[in-house]
């Protein structure tokens, strides 16, 4: 049979992700560091295990309503307004789902009709571009640029709009740049956003990994933007609990009422056993998301200098855990440099061309793993680069 004439043409047209393509390589390799995936090596704290584990031998396995637990939906509203200021109402205004990924899928099959321009800066996570066109939207990409730090500027998000756009994805702390937008930066891009009538999908999936005594600012917090912003975030990244599976969406009322219903059909409730650990998570895990920052940080230094140091450019990300390192110098593009260094050294990135055209010439460096595996990575790259230069002044 031609499958493919019974098949969504949409969801056809679209590339797998760029980021599993070197995950998959390196797991049919030996002696391979992968510094491929964004997924913290802590252990989730043992205290949220704890609870997780205790309502199972409780015998909690049933389903949750459909938003999520009363008690989760509360802690979540109390987090945003400690951590924030932004105040959310638990009944109507926030939704429990299956990871962060499921709330921007909700989002954009809610607010997109057919042709509708949905503009996402690139360099970003793989999902916005496909989740658009799925949902019938058009993407619009804006480049943002290495000699801004990766920031999205009010003055390339005005010359993006047409009579045709309704969203902005505001996706910082950024994966793959690290790059984050401080309060002033926010409050341009909220002015144009306002001048314009558009909406905004803030992913802040990373909001609790900012460095430099940097604090996430929401955009939800700005002026005249809490009416037209959804917010998405979870507890993969701030605690270390990627496969729970567990995000949030927060936002208007009615837009939230609409989210839960596609929620309702689609997934029907979160996992209760999640949703249980997460309570504890928000109620007591402060301490572990401190901890965990700082070791990043401590990560992060030796990283961004250990390729400076090399010759690779790299400017200093503040947010995250991610490094996206120049590799032009080497005279090979994005995917090359990325197929050559795990063959010839076992160490495994993605090259930033997984993350948008713009991003060839970069690569992606996890750094969400331990200094030991780190240090034994950047040794291997190093000598990859000066194995190259050596290869181009023959």
């Amino acid at each position: 049979m031609e499958y493919s004439s019974y098949m969504n043409s949409s969801i056809q047209s679209i590339s797998p992700s760029g980021i599993r393509k070197f995950f998959d390589i390196a797991n049919e390799m030996k002696d391979v560091i992968s510094l491929s995936i964004g997924e913290p090596d802590f252990q989730t704290p043992w205290h949220i295990r704890d609870e997780g584990i205790h309502s199972l031998e409780k015998g909690k396995t049933w389903y949750s309503p459909n938003r999520g637990f009363a008690d989760l939906l509360q802690e979540i509203s109390n987090y945003y307004q400690r951590r924030f200021d932004v105040t959310y109402s638990p009944v109507t205004q926030t939704l429990v789902t299956v990871g962060g990924s499921e709330a921007i899928d909700l989002a954009f099959r809610v607010l997109i009709e057919k042709g509708d321009e949905v503009i996402i800066p690139q360099p970003s996570f793989v999902c916005y571009v496909p989740l658009t066109v799925m949902a019938g939207g058009i993407p619009v990409v804006i480049n943002t640029k290495n000699e801004d730090n990766f920031r999205l500027k009010a003055d390339d998000l005005r010359a993006a709009i047409t009579d045709k756009t309704k969203i902005l994805v505001l996706p910082f702390p950024n994966n793959p740049t690290g790059a984050i937008m401080e309060r002033h930066d926010l409050e341009e891009i909220a002015a144009v956003c306002r001048e314009h009538d558009l909406l905004v999908l803030s992913d802040e999936i990373y909001s609790e990994l900012t460095y430099g005594n940097r604090d996430h600012v929401s955009i939800a917090s700005i002026e005249g933007m809490y009416e037209r912003t959804i917010v998405i975030n979870g507890f993969s990244k701030s605690y270390a609990m990627t496969g729970w599976r567990l995000g949030y969406a927060l936002g208007p009322e009615e837009i939230i009422a609409q989210m839960t219903k596609l929620h309702q059909y689609g997934i029907m409730s979160a996992p209760t056993t999640a949703q249980y650990a997460a309570i504890e998570a928000l109620k007591n895990g402060d301490k572990d998301v401190k901890h965990m920052r700082s070791e990043y940080d401590m990560r992060r230094r030796l990283v961004v200098d250990s390729f400076n140091d090399m010759g690779l450019s790299c400017f200093e990300p503040l947010g995250a855990f991610y490094v996206f390192p120049c590799i032009k110098s080497t005279g090979l593009s994005s995917d090359e440099f990325c197929t050559r260094l795990i063959m010839e050294k076992h160490v495994a990135v993605v090259p930033g061309t997984a993350f948008g055209e713009c991003g060839d010439g970069f690569v992606r460096v996890s750094y969400s793993y331990s200094l030991k595996h780190l240090k034994i990575a950047l040794q291997r790259i190093r000598e990859f680069v000066e194995e190259l230069k050596d290869e181009n002044n023959r």
